[in-house]
């Protein structure tokens, strides 16, 4: 029996992933670009070798459904495994278009591999997270990373890529918590959707890779203006994915909007920040970090809380 605890910090896509090509592998329709947040965490401990399977989430016994997800999980990694106990955290809400899936299971992918004693290299992990989660094969390092589509169609040359570290370029991202529920429609269900019925659906796979590549010079050149406007098409030609879908799927909240139409008006008024919303109500906007507190004081009439978040390091091993 074997004991390991594993941290991870969600990232948040600035060039978005929306859509699959291979829904058992997790394999993405479009490559995206993402920053990692120090701030929020998850923390997952790992017991290789349990009397039974027991996973718990945030102190409390998880529903059926998740715990099928993570033991299947823990099956790709040994077929032949004992039972295992997943005891697991996250220190901001849960589910909510928050990225905590990506901390998740970027998290439980370190803690599990280490636990049973594998390669720990961060590419293998990342292959293996993005199984069970997406985007948490870019929580594995910490800064700008970058998740190539691929096109083996075995996944193997799908995963993160870092680009540049936490220390790279002194911004922050505000993130405007307006909604603390559980989204109606998963992301992966939302994807599958609008796949199948939005007729916007083939132009935002088409233009994806020109959005990433002018994407990655901003973050070299360290350009927020330039980062800032592909960062808010692609997140507002995502979601009109989404709303152009049959039934139509809006992710959005009155509040949403409020704090979106805040952000322009401050960069109306000279302030460089700029919007990005993934599959949830959430508003989150990069900025200077010199700028973070204005754009916060902003945004707090319209949010039930509001997080100032600096670039944040990899998944890391703390136990």
């Amino acid at each position: 029996m074997t004991t390991v605890t594993a941290t991870a910090h969600p990232n948040i896509a600035l060039v978005k992933y929306w859509g699959k090509r291979d829904l058992p592998l997790n394999l993405p329709a479009v490559p995206s670009l993402s920053l990692t947040l120090d701030g929020f965490e998850t923390r997952t401990t790992v017991t290789w070798g349990a009397d039974h399977d027991v996973f718990e989430l945030d102190g409390v016994p998880a529903d059926a459904k998740a715990a099928a997800k993570v033991f299947a999980f823990l099956d790709l990694i040994d077929p032949k495994r004992p039972p295992c106990k997943v005891v697991s955290a996250n220190d901001f809400p849960t589910g909510a278009g928050l990225a905590s899936s990506a901390s998740a299971f970027a998290a439980l992918a370190l803690a599990a591999s280490t636990a049973r004693g594998d390669d720990v290299d961060p590419t293998r992990l990342s292959v293996l997270a993005r199984q069970g989660s997406g985007s948490a094969c870019r929580s594995l390092w910490g800064g700008f990373v970058e998740w190539r589509a691929g096109e083996h169609p075995d996944g193997v040359d799908s995963h993160g890529l870092p680009l540049a570290g936490p220390d790279h370029w002194d911004v922050s991202m505000v993130v405007a918590v307006v909604s603390t529920a559980h989204k109606p429609v998963g992301s992966t269900d939302g994807m599958e959707r609008a796949r199948l019925t939005s007729p916007l659906y083939d132009t935002w796979v088409a233009q994806a890779q020109g959005d990433v590549d002018v994407g990655r010079d901003a973050i070299f050149a360290r350009d927020l203006d330039g980062l800032g406007r592909v960062m808010e098409a692609s997140t507002y030609k995502m979601h009109a994915t989404m709303h152009t879908s049959a039934p139509p799927l809006m992710y959005w909240q009155p509040a949403s909007l409020a704090c979106l139409h805040t952000v322009w008006a401050l960069r109306a008024g000279g302030l460089s920040a700029w919007t990005t919303m993934d599959a949830g109500p959430q508003v989150k906007v990069l900025c200077r970090s010199a700028d973070a507190a204005t754009v916060a004081d902003a945004l707090r009439p319209h949010a039930m809380a509001v997080h100032m978040l600096r670039p944040g390091g990899p998944a890391r091993i703390v136990s």
